[in-house]
């Protein structure tokens, strides 16, 4: 458990009793870590999202796209509450383990991606079966009937 960000102080401040006066001590910066990658703007405004997502609960100013989650301080509780407001903001289930194996914000963007496509075809395989359903009998013998002429028609 390294911290993310240290703050250095000249002396630290005390209480009448000699002990360390922990009201005292100056907030973190929100200032975004060095880290070995530079920082890379959002290219998408899904990418956007998360990377405010992201700032929010590191309380950071600003996430690159290619920075490491962990590299910026963040740890499993942070990770469950990223993956929490993702769910909540995006209406889709990601697994918390995405974040483990997809830490930048890039990667998790692509995941969110790929799960909302997911859930746009489950939609539309829903909304074919409940029309499928509404047919009466001779509208769906009229369906397959065309169906199997085109399908002849083909071989």
């Amino acid at each position: 458990m390294i911290p993310s960000s240290f703050v250095v102080l000249d002396q630290l401040p005390l209480t009448s009793t000699g002990k360390v006066d922990r009201c005292a001590l100056p907030a973190p910066g929100t200032g975004r870590p060095a880290t070995d990658n530079p920082y890379a703007a959002p290219r998408t405004p899904l990418e956007e999202q998360v990377g405010q997502i992201w700032a929010h609960v590191l309380s950071l100013d600003q996430v690159g796209i290619h920075d490491n989650f962990f590299d910026l301080g963040g740890h499993s509780l942070a990770a469950t509450r990223v993956v929490s407001r993702v769910i909540k903001q995006f209406q889709t289930e990601v697994p918390l383990q995405v974040l483990f194996h997809s830490p930048t914000v890039a990667d998790m963007a692509a995941v969110i991606a790929e799960h909302q496509a997911k859930k746009l075809g489950d939609n539309e395989i829903e909304a074919i079966l409940a029309e499928l359903e509404s047919l009466t009998d001779e509208e769906a013998k009229l369906l397959v009937a065309g169906a199997a002429e085109t399908r002849h028609r083909r071989d």
